[in-house]
């Protein structure tokens, strides 16, 4: 749609928009003329970017009574009055609170990964109840629309981003459906560690779990490399050949051992489907540092004691006979090891360590308030301290205390007042650790797609052909900084998903059918303003508009490019 002839007729239009919807509130806004390297490129780039920019800590702490309260309303007391003296004791005015319209916009791609249509946002605004905040965060998280934005956020930060086969592999192996029961069923987040790392499913309807080593095929160091992230929020990347050099507490001998708990793995098919079998021998061998000497790879891990298993001689050769195995629960799946180096990680290391709540927590919170505790999310070690310890040693606890629910946790942080700011910081705060303002980030992939679709078609498919194009370009889940490039921004003004969806507009439903069927330019702008972005329009934003779906006959390309110019814009394409 980004024509020449386009382009002409627009600049004027575009331009005086671009103050408004170019960025975003917030010092991390970000317009991408900017990083065009010469004028030249900043006069190519103009028009066509202006709308689219937009501790480690292992000391137990004690809780104070109302901490250990696993009620929600305690623990949004918590949160509140942790961050709030964290705020009197650095001198910090907060943020004014937001709107009601962004509460609910942000509440819905939050939780429910779209925006909201205009209907739902005008029901609950009508709304005069005292505890509809409480009400709508229920209703969200009680949705499918939340089971399936949660499945989408957890397949890329467990499996990471993939091309269209390993998403179609995902779905044929049903671990895209084990995740979505996943959160349907609300299931404690330490048992579904558990399933992940046995790979043992115990139905049918859980064989989906035994994707997430699978997909590894065979490769024990990616293996580790995930689950150390994913469960504990640390990176051991950096201690494979030697101490982690930033992070002492972290071990070479640690990297190897979390190897080795997975090493006699090998992936395998059985008339059940998929499994990874398990061998009772073998995986013996030395891992050597930069220095060039070996030491045995014994199982130990982070925090833990070591593993005690009998190791052979250098030279014995060991004998796999069935004595070492029992028979597996299910007909048909592998036998089982009596000493089951999984079943020991999962039994000994995984169960009750503390990294597995803090590391929840902090990703939780950096899911829905724009960065961790910790941040990055994924590194709680001692070279990243928390910026409020207190309150993510009370949230881990607490979290732990309640069975591990996922969803309890979600909504005690989406009920807070930190949660609640406005995206527009207060002058004298300058560092988005203190939490107070609103953090704004750009959405996922799915949350564009799903959103985009269901603006203009009323309606949209996770299976979309623009959620696999969107997700090539923008692939981060939980960004550790939001930056936005000219070629980002450049992405949906050429997206053929994205015009195609804009154009096959015969449907009645189809925004530009409804546009088309009202009465005047005012009634036009004020439905595309609500759909889009939940407000009214300003009155230059109405007025410029209106100038250019023109005084004379209106035509249905105009429309297509007005929605596309708003589609395609930050306020849009942001949370914030």
């Amino acid at each position: 749609m980004c024509t020449p002839s386009f382009l002409s007729r627009q600049g004027d239009l575009l331009r005086s928009f671009l103050p408004r919807t170019s960025m975003v509130e917030g010092p991390h806004r970000r317009d991408s003329a900017n990083d065009c390297g010469d004028s030249v490129c900043r006069a190519v780039c103009f028009f066509c970017t202006s709308f689219l920019f937009g501790i480690f800590v292992t000391a137990a702490l004690p809780l104070q009574a109302e901490e250990s309260d696993t009620n929600v309303n305690a623990i949004v007391t918590v949160i509140d009055k942790r961050i709030r003296d964290e705020w009197q004791t650095s001198g910090i005015t907060p943020a004014e609170k937001c709107t009601d319209t962004v509460f609910v916009r942000r509440l819905y791609l939050d939780l429910a990964g779209r925006v909201p249509t205009v209907s739902e946002l005008q029901t609950w605004l009508a709304d005069e109840t005292s505890d509809k905040p409480e009400n709508l965060v229920d209703l969200l998280l009680n949705s499918e629309d939340h089971v399936q934005h949660f499945a989408d956020t957890f397949d890329t930060l467990l499996m990471g981003r993939g091309q269209s086969s390993d998403y179609d592999q995902r779905r044929k192996h049903q671990w895209r459906a084990w995740l979505e029961r996943v959160f349907r069923e609300n299931r404690p987040w330490n048992k579904v560690i558990e399933d992940l790392l046995l790979a043992r499913p115990e139905s049918d309807s859980d064989q989906g779990a035994v994707w997430f080593l699978y997909e590894r095929t065979n490769n024990h160091q990616e293996i580790a490399e995930a689950i150390a992230p994913a469960f504990f929020g640390v990176r051991i990347e950096c201690a494979q050949c030697h101490d982690h050099m930033g992070a002492a507490e972290i071990k070479q001998s640690h990297y190897w051992g979390l190897v080795a708990f997975f090493s006699r793995g090998t992936n395998t098919n059985t008339k059940n489907g998929p499994r990874v079998g398990e061998s009772a021998i073998g995986g013996f061998s030395d891992f050597a540092n930069l220095e060039g000497s070996s030491t045995p790879n014994l199982l130990t891990f982070f925090d833990v004691e070591t593993i005690d298993e009998p190791r052979p001689d250098k030279d014995e050769k060991q004998d796999d006979s069935e004595e070492l195995y029992s028979l597996a629960s299910r007909d048909g799946d592998p036998r089982v090891p009596k000493f089951s180096r999984r079943q020991q990680f999962a039994d000994t290391v995984t169960a009750n360590h503390p990294l597995i709540a803090r590391a929840a927590v902090n990703r939780i919170w950096a899911m829905l308030m724009g960065r961790g505790i910790v941040h990055p999310f994924d590194e709680m070690d001692s070279m990243h301290d928390p910026s409020h310890p207190e309150l993510l040693h009370s949230l881990a606890e607490n979290f732990r205390m309640s069975n591990y629910d996922m969803r309890k946790l979600v909504r005690s942080i989406a009920l807070s007042r930190p949660y609640r700011l406005s995206s527009r910081a207060p002058e004298q705060a300058t560092d988005p650790a203190s939490f107070a303002w609103y953090l704004e980030r750009p959405l996922t992939a799915e949350q564009l797609a799903r959103s985009i679709q269901l603006t203009i078609r009323g309606k949209f498919q996770n299976d979309s052909l623009l959620v696999d194009r969107i997700r090539q370009r923008i692939p981060d889940v939980l960004p550790d900084e939001n930056i936005t490039t000219v070629k980002d921004a450049m992405f949906l003004t050429n997206s053929e998903a994205l015009n195609g969806i804009i154009s096959n507009n015969d449907d009645p439903a189809h925004l530009v059918t409804r546009l088309a069927g009202l009465a005047s330019h005012g009634d036009r702008v004020d439905l595309l303003f609500l759909t889009f972005y939940g407000r009214q329009a300003a009155d230059d934003e109405r007025s410029k508009i209106i100038d250019y779906l023109g005084r004379d006959k209106l035509t249905r390309q105009r429309i297509e490019q007005v929605i596309w110019s708003m589609a395609a814009s930050a306020e849009f394409r942001f949370n914030h």
